[in-house]
């Protein structure tokens, strides 16, 4: 495992799990905050709820910014425990991404629409054509999913609870490398983030 978050426990920083040392900082914007809730036999994360007010309160967790989360043209797996209710969609809402799709490369696993359907994206760092693998079902019905991206080779497939929901073909070239931190729950603490507004657990990344 790459990186690995369990969220139980509070410090002011998350730890990394998988013993790499990818560890999250909590960034805030506009009196954010997160909550740990129960999940389990640990707890879990939840962020701040669906906003219309001109200004809301945003949080996100980034990585300090690290080659080792750049997969490149190598196998790539990552994903998380999440519960949205379907109340809290959004246009748009990022789990967890690497990099942005118009000025870098990337790797994103987000929650959009109304009807709440995950996907998985990956985006060159040559050629920014985005490649999505889209859910044909729904996340956002207020019960816990575990979703995973899966890329393998020439394809990228996403698994909700283990069964695989949607794919679409890359180029088996496709790379992946930035200097942007991993964030999770958002893109970043600014205003304009797609904001994650459930709970997350368990989230990783790996690589290889």
């Amino acid at each position: 495992m790459t990186a690995r978050y369990g969220f139980n426990g509070w410090p002011t920083s998350t730890a990394d799990e998988s013993g790499n040392g990818h560890h999250l900082r909590i960034l805030s914007f506009g009196g954010g905050r997160l909550r740990l809730v129960e999940h389990g036999p640990g707890t879990a994360l939840a962020f701040p709820g669906k906003c219309t007010d001109p200004v809301c309160p945003h949080v996100v967790l980034q990585s300090t910014t690290s080659a080792d989360l750049n997969p490149g043209s190598r196998n790539l797996a990552y994903g998380a425990d999440v519960l949205l209710p379907p109340g809290q969609t959004s246009t748009g809402q990022n789990v967890l991404q690497k990099g942005y799709s118009r000025t870098s490369s990337q790797y994103k696993l987000q929650i959009d629409g109304a009807a709440g359907h995950p996907s998985c994206v990956l985006v060159d760092q040559f050629r920014p054509t985005i490649r999505i693998a889209r859910s044909r079902i729904s996340t956002a019905d207020g019960r816990w999913h575990r979703i995973r991206c899966q890329r393998a080779a020439d394809r990228l497939e996403i698994y909700v609870d283990g069964v695989p929901y949607g794919g679409t073909s890359v180029p088996a070239t496709l790379s992946v490398s930035n200097n942007r931190p991993l964030s999770i729950g958002a893109k970043g603490p600014y205003r304009d983030n797609d904001q994650f507004n459930g709970v997350l657990d368990n989230v990783w990344v790996r690589i290889g």
